[in-house]
């Protein structure tokens, strides 16, 4: 049996991860902004915090209070997070610095106060929901891919720092997921767009308004595959979860190799001459 201590299970991945490692018999500490989520468990032990991860002690009184209820932890997932999407010309400071309160900062602040835990057990597993856009990122979501690939590299530095110490560390990288991602509870939009903007950002809010509710992927199949992950010996440092995911990888992954190839000779030119050349 594990631990768990997963942010966000109110709904959309978060939730459905709760429910499986219950199914199992596991234990959830769960972050929630409000109100008492409804989870029917005949297995498994749940504690639910309520507590706002922007504020900035939030995060750490949330941890203090997850390993005092649990005693040890074994699983840390930092899922909790929205999207802003739009045009960056629109997007105003201060929907940014929320932006990176929650999906970057809140996560920073969760580790850097479970660590010490971590260590003193000599073990545990942190698990951070990024996003294909963090890697991939698509027209319309430019804030957004920032704040996701500053937790992706926050993950993979900080998986070189705690390997000796018996942590391990996994980004993952959902597509689109048939969740209430698009909706207003977990999505922001920048302001109007200037009509020179109809090309990118017109057509991709469209398409944002058109793909909720017909999202490829399933939410409680995630979860199968996160719980799949923290029960490996040797677990993936990213794991993409999406057929969509999949292929918006491997086609940005394509299009690197081939630009680090055409513009390798401008790269290899930057460097002190050898002696004698």
């Amino acid at each position: 049996m594990k631990t768990w201590f997963i942010t966000g299970i109110s709904r959309g991945l978060g939730r459905a991860l709760a429910a499986a490692a219950l199914a199992e018999g596991d234990t959830v500490v769960g972050t929630v902004r409000s109100g008492q989520p409804d989870f029917d468990h005949a297995k498994g032990t749940l504690h639910v915090l309520t507590i706002d991860l922007a504020d900035g002690a939030g995060a750490e009184i949330a941890v203090a209070d997850a390993f005092e209820r649990a005693g040890q932890i074994d699983v840390i997932v930092n899922n909790a997070g929205y999207g802003l999407l739009g045009a960056l010309e629109t997007a105003t400071d201060a929907q940014v610095e929320q932006l990176f309160a929650v999906d970057v900062f809140a996560p920073f602040r969760i580790i850097k106060a479970a660590l010490p835990h971590l260590r003193r057990q000599g073990r545990g597993h942190i698990v951070n929901i990024t996003s294909i856009a963090g890697r991939a990122p698509s027209t319309g979501s430019a804030m957004y891919s920032a704040a996701k690939s500053a937790l992706e590299g926050m993950s993979a530095g900080l998986a070189l720092e705690v390997a000796p110490l018996g942590i391990k560390v996994t980004a993952v990288a959902p597509g689109a997921f048939r969740t209430d991602f698009l909706s207003s509870h977990s999505i922001r939009k920048s302001g109007v767009a200037d009509a020179a903007y109809a090309q990118t950002i017109g057509r991709s809010n469209a398409a944002f308004d058109a793909a909720a509710g017909r999202q490829a992927g399933d939410p409680e199949r995630a979860a199968q595959a996160i719980m799949t992950l923290v029960r490996a010996e040797k677990p993936p440092l990213h794991l993409l979860l999406g057929s969509d995911a999949l292929r918006r990888a491997r086609t940005k992954l394509d299009q690197v190799v081939d630009e680090i190839d055409r513009w390798e000779a401008v790269t290899r030119g930057t460097d002190f001459p050898e002696e004698g050349k």
